[in-house]
């Protein structure tokens, strides 16, 4: 159900070069969550770097909400770059899997499908 590469790139340029992947791939980031900075700012430490982006396709997402407007609930999509015991990776949990335990629409599983695919090549990119 997840979707994880390791990449030899420090957090800061994989953060980058997964920004980068989005916009190539038609899809914008709408917002960047520093977990590791947000919890510090509550008193509370996390040895991992962790920084999560929550990415869309307008389109692709209004072709979810059509289908079943309370997918809004799914969406949108969310990249992780972190680390795990000082190794830098990026993951996601798959689209497909998630949407279909949601619901049993096929237009909704097509969609998920072709979403997956961009997601997978935007990392495979960004690595």
């Amino acid at each position: 159900m997840k979707y994880i590469r390791d990449t030899e790139k420090s957090v800061a340029e994989a953060l980058e070069d997964l920004k980068a992947s989005v916009a190539d791939n038609g899809f914008g980031v709408l917002h960047v969550y520093d977990l590791k900075a947000t919890l510090a700012g509550k008193g509370v430490d996390l040895d991992e770097e962790c920084h999560i982006l929550e990415i869309c396709n307008p389109h692709r997402a209004k072709e979810v909400l059509d289908a079943d407007i309370s997918m809004n609930m799914a969406l949108p999509c969310r990249v992780s770059v972190y680390t795990d015991a000082g190794k830098t990776k990026i993951g996601m949990i798959r689209p497909k899997p998630m949407l279909e335990m949601l619901s049993n629409d096929p237009a909704l599983s097509k969609v998920a499908s072709e979403v997956e695919a961009t997601m997978i090549r935007i990392i495979d990119e960004a690595v």
